[in-house]
């Protein structure tokens, strides 16, 4: 009996000195809760290898019962390879466009969302809670009270940051939602020392702008991109409408915009006119809208693993093509992007970028055009997207590639 005990102990150590391999290709069976399995690891602080361009993107992780029971448990495919299986796959790494990327902890992830927000009107607050991994929320007192300083890495829901309620009086004034929206903005306003509501939203993006200059992560989509570069350059100058602030633009606003201080986009002109449902001239969703769901969609660039491994971990999926999708900021016309900017992806139809991301300080900032990757054109009161039917979903898996990049090993990146 104790030499069949011994038997089974040599080869429960023999198993587990294995690792898990987490394949990202399209044999996964569940691409958006992996990212979850891949945090979790993290938190538990095991090692995470980010194996770039290896079979989509795959993850190698020590191998622990737990970790393989919350696979199980939350139906993500994984793999266990031995010693020699791992010794092939990093030969295969070395002599192809593939890299390793050590992940060395958890990522402290936070959401600015305002207080009457809907959790299905954000795509990222979907993903995460779909992969099932942890994130607080703040909003604008929270932003001016410092508190991004106790995370990594934010995402702005799909905020205006001009002042102009998402510019949607034209077509919503009279609801109860939009009304609501302008009285918690205006609560907000006054009780922070602002008598407008768009000097408030300035104050938070010079809030997060600095915050990026001195190390954080920011990601944003939909019309939290280009409003967040309008704020920048418009900064403390109105150009609100009366209908939204009560008093008149700034007659003077053309010359006073300071392209300089924008993180992605320059030389715009801005749609000033409160019944147009536009912001400035970066938007390309018209575009897309003529060539309707059909015809709409996006290629990834195909980056150097070893060389730029930034741009390469955020374009990690198993496709580089994307269905398009609509949102009040679609996507952006090539001629606005600065040419320091790096163009993950774009639509190989006209000059429209879709998905972009830069340097700036010490920290990074990503855009991503759209509003949720797998409802074409999500319209107000629309029911929320179930990622149970979009498990495997590309343009989801562009969002949560975001979430992980924070955690990489900084000397890695610096290569």
């Amino acid at each position: 009996m104790k030499f069949y005990m011994m038997i089974i102990l040599l080869v429960s150590i023999s198993f587990l000195s294995g690792e898990i391999l987490i394949p990202m290709d399209i044999t996964q069976t569940d691409h958006l809760k992996a990212y979850g399995i891949a945090f979790n690891a993290l938190q538990q602080e095991l090692t995470v290898q980010w194996l770039l361009n290896y079979r989509g993107g795959s993850y190698l992780i020590p191998d622990s019962y737990s970790l393989e029971n919350l696979c199980n448990i939350r139906g993500v495919n994984y793999e266990i390879v031995g010693a020699s299986e791992v010794a092939a796959i990093f030969a295969e790494i070395e002599n192809s466009n593939m890299d390793a990327v050590v992940l060395e902890k958890e990522p402290r992830i936070a959401i600015y969302v305002p207080p009457n927000n809907q959790p299905w009107d954000d795509a990222v607050t979907l993903a995460l809670t779909y992969a099932e991994i942890e994130y607080d929320t703040m909003w604008d007192d929270g932003v001016l009270a410092g508190k991004l300083d106790e995370y990594d890495w934010i995402h702005l829901h799909h905020e205006d940051f001009t002042g102009q309620y998402g510019k949607f009086y034209s077509s919503f004034r009279n609801t109860a939602w939009y009304q609501e929206d302008v009285r918690i903005n205006e609560e907000m306003a006054a009780g922070m020392g602002y008598s407008k509501v768009w000097q408030l939203k300035h104050a938070v993006v010079e809030k997060i702008y600095e915050y990026v200059r001195n190390g954080g992560f920011l990601f944003a989509m939909c019309a939290a991109t280009d409003t967040f570069d309008i704020a920048l350059a418009a900064r403390n100058v109105d150009i609100c409408d009366a209908v939204f602030d009560e008093d008149g633009i700034d007659k003077n606003y053309k010359q006073k915009l300071d392209f300089s201080r924008t993180l992605a986009f320059k030389d715009f002109d801005l749609i000033t006119n409160p019944y147009q449902y536009e912001f400035s001239s970066i938007d390309a969703s018209d575009y897309a809208k003529l060539r309707g769901a059909e015809a709409d969609f996006f290629t990834l660039f195909d980056f150097s693993a070893k060389y730029d491994p930034v741009p390469t971990m955020l374009t990690q999926c198993h496709t580089n093509i994307i269905n398009g999708f609509l949102g009040q900021t679609t996507s952006f016309h090539k001629k606005y992007v600065k040419n320091s900017v790096i163009i993950l992806g774009e639509s190989p139809q006209v000059e429209e970028v879709k998905y972009l991301h830069g340097n700036f300080g010490k920290g990074t900032f990503t855009f991503y055009g759209g509003h949720d990757p797998e409802d074409y054109q999500h319209r107000i009161g629309d029911p929320e997207t179930v990622l149970d039917l979009h498990k495997n979903s590309p343009g989801y898996r562009l969002i949560l590639n975001n979430i992980l990049f924070p955690a990489a090993e900084k000397k890695k990146l610096k290569t």
